[in-house]
Protein backbone atom coordinates (compact mmCIF):
# COMPACT_ATOMS: atom_id res chain seq x y z
CA UNK A 1 0.00 0.00 0.00
CA UNK A 2 1.77 3.36 -1.05
CA UNK A 3 1.25 6.96 1.27
CA UNK A 4 -0.62 9.47 0.12
CA UNK A 5 1.90 12.17 0.44
CA UNK A 6 5.19 10.69 -0.08
CA UNK A 7 6.29 14.17 1.54
CA UNK A 8 4.57 13.77 5.07
CA UNK A 9 5.82 10.14 5.08
CA UNK A 10 9.53 10.80 4.77
CA UNK A 11 9.08 13.67 7.12
CA UNK A 12 6.91 11.67 9.85
CA UNK A 13 9.99 8.97 9.41
CA UNK A 14 12.56 11.37 10.01
CA UNK A 15 11.27 12.74 13.06
CA UNK A 16 10.25 9.47 14.72
CA UNK A 17 13.95 8.34 13.76
CA UNK A 18 15.28 10.97 15.43
CA UNK A 19 12.90 11.13 18.24
CA UNK A 20 13.97 7.33 18.40
CA UNK A 21 17.90 8.23 18.60
CA UNK A 22 17.00 10.55 21.17
CA UNK A 23 15.58 8.59 23.65
CA UNK A 24 17.99 5.48 23.08
CA UNK A 25 21.00 7.35 22.69
CA UNK A 26 20.69 10.33 24.76
CA UNK A 27 18.28 8.27 27.62
CA UNK A 28 16.21 11.86 27.54
CA UNK A 29 12.59 11.74 27.18
CA UNK A 30 13.11 15.10 24.94
CA UNK A 31 12.55 12.73 22.24
CA UNK A 32 8.99 12.21 22.88
CA UNK A 33 7.29 15.00 21.41
CA UNK A 34 9.29 14.35 17.69
CA UNK A 35 8.30 10.85 17.90
CA UNK A 36 4.47 11.77 18.84
CA UNK A 37 4.34 14.17 15.44
CA UNK A 38 6.46 11.64 13.89
CA UNK A 39 3.57 9.48 14.25
CA UNK A 40 1.21 11.35 13.62
CA UNK A 41 2.57 12.74 10.37
CA UNK A 42 3.09 8.17 9.10
CA UNK A 43 -0.76 8.74 9.89
CA UNK A 44 -1.77 11.77 8.32
CA UNK A 45 0.08 10.19 5.13
CA UNK A 46 -1.89 7.28 4.56
CA UNK A 47 -4.93 9.17 5.89
CA UNK A 48 -6.99 10.89 3.98
CA UNK A 49 -9.67 12.40 6.83
CA UNK A 50 -9.27 16.01 6.99
CA UNK A 51 -10.45 15.68 10.56
CA UNK A 52 -7.38 14.13 11.30
CA UNK A 53 -5.74 17.13 9.75
CA UNK A 54 -6.92 19.48 11.71
CA UNK A 55 -7.12 18.26 14.52
CA UNK A 56 -3.34 17.82 13.99
CA UNK A 57 -3.13 21.05 13.55
CA UNK A 58 -4.32 22.53 16.75
CA UNK A 59 -2.51 19.91 18.07
CA UNK A 60 0.79 21.57 17.17
CA UNK A 61 -0.03 25.11 17.62
CA UNK A 62 -0.24 23.84 21.31
CA UNK A 63 2.42 22.55 21.65
CA UNK A 64 4.45 25.60 19.61
CA UNK A 65 2.89 27.57 22.20
CA UNK A 66 4.16 25.99 25.06
CA UNK A 67 7.89 25.59 23.33
CA UNK A 68 7.62 29.55 22.87
CA UNK A 69 6.73 30.23 26.64
CA UNK A 70 9.80 28.08 27.38
CA UNK A 71 12.34 29.30 24.67
CA UNK A 72 11.50 32.86 26.36
CA UNK A 73 12.39 31.97 29.87
CA UNK A 74 15.78 30.26 28.07
CA UNK A 75 16.44 33.78 26.77
CA UNK A 76 18.45 35.13 29.56
CA UNK A 77 20.96 32.01 29.18
CA UNK A 78 21.35 31.83 25.58
CA UNK A 79 24.31 33.34 23.02
CA UNK A 80 23.42 34.78 20.19
CA UNK A 81 25.12 32.25 18.14
CA UNK A 82 23.85 30.63 15.06
CA UNK A 83 23.60 27.26 16.70
CA UNK A 84 21.97 28.70 19.70
CA UNK A 85 19.18 30.25 17.90
CA UNK A 86 18.32 26.72 16.12
CA UNK A 87 18.89 24.76 19.55
CA UNK A 88 16.22 26.40 21.37
CA UNK A 89 13.05 25.59 21.97
CA UNK A 90 11.78 29.50 20.86
CA UNK A 91 12.53 29.20 17.10
CA UNK A 92 11.08 25.62 16.81
CA UNK A 93 8.15 26.78 19.02
CA UNK A 94 7.28 29.48 16.23
CA UNK A 95 7.94 26.55 13.29
CA UNK A 96 5.56 24.53 14.97
CA UNK A 97 2.70 27.65 15.25
CA UNK A 98 2.92 28.62 11.64
CA UNK A 99 3.13 24.47 10.80
CA UNK A 100 -0.27 24.23 13.05
CA UNK A 101 -1.43 27.21 10.91
CA UNK A 102 -0.53 25.53 7.78
CA UNK A 103 -1.90 22.31 9.04
CA UNK A 104 -5.30 24.00 9.71
CA UNK A 105 -5.48 26.30 6.35
CA UNK A 106 -4.28 22.39 4.36
CA UNK A 107 -7.54 20.93 6.23
CA UNK A 108 -10.07 23.13 4.58
CA UNK A 109 -8.28 23.56 1.13
CA UNK A 110 -9.99 21.87 -1.71
CA UNK A 111 -7.78 19.17 -2.08
CA UNK A 112 -8.36 17.81 1.17
CA UNK A 113 -12.02 18.34 0.86
CA UNK A 114 -12.29 16.87 -2.32
CA UNK A 115 -10.20 13.35 -1.11
CA UNK A 116 -11.95 13.19 1.90
CA UNK A 117 -15.67 12.84 -0.14
CA UNK A 118 -14.36 10.50 -2.80
CA UNK A 119 -13.69 7.64 -0.53
CA UNK A 120 -13.26 4.59 -2.11
CA UNK A 121 -12.54 5.93 -6.46
CA UNK A 122 -9.12 4.44 -6.36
Amino acid sequence: MKPKSLVTFFLGVFLSLMGLGVVIIYKSFGGIIPLLIGGSLLYLSWSRSRTATLVFGHTIIVVGCFLVTWGIYLLPYTKPTFAQVLGRPLFWGLISIFGGICANYHGFCACVRRKSLNIDKT
